[in-house]
């Protein structure tokens, strides 16, 4: 019998899993700073394809860069950061605090972006894009803010009951 099954027999779920509290923290972290890398680089990518023309070389080269970008790490770290953040709420019973109701409306607005992003990867890989690369730019400082905003709520908790 393993220790977690040895622990499950004489605790609930909820204790035995905050014996691993740390890793779960520590993919978290790991998971959102995937996530951030994408989610500002994958709208500088766009920036750049707007300046190829539909079909060409560089453009057919940006669609595979954006392909993987979201597919291989966009995709993994934002499901990994929605599995592990509620579970981190749970076990350390933060869900009640007004920081971190905060937050999950932040993460909310930062998972809209990331579909957003999504509906401009397919619109290029169509060779249907109607943005500009400003359109682009500005959308690209959406997520910086709110990584901000976010990283404060959980470092200072200002809202702390």
């Amino acid at each position: 019998m393993s220790e977690f099954q040895q622990c499950l027999a004489n605790n609930p779920l909820q204790a035995c899993l905050g014996n691993y509290l740390n890793w779960f923290l520590a993919f978290h972290i790991i998971a959102v700073i995937a996530w951030m890398a994408g989610m500002l680089y994958l709208p500088r990518l766009f920036v750049y394809h707007t300046e190829t023309a539909p079909g060409s070389e560089s453009s057919e080269r940006f669609k595979v860069m954006e392909r993987r970008l979201l597919k291989g790490i966009m995709n993994p770290a934002m499901i990994a950061v929605w599995i592990l953040g509620p579970l981190l709420a749970w076990l350390t019973h933060a869900y009640d605090e007004h920081w971190l109701q905060i937050k999950f409306v932040l993460v909310l607005i930062m998972s809209g972006m990331h579909g957003l992003y999504v509906r401009c990867w397919r619109d290029f890989a169509n060779d249907r894009n109607t943005h500009t690369a400003k359109f682009y730019k500005i959308i690209n400082e959406v997520p910086a803010v709110l990584i901000v905003l976010i990283v404060i709520l959980v470092k200072v908790q200002p809202f702390g009951d």
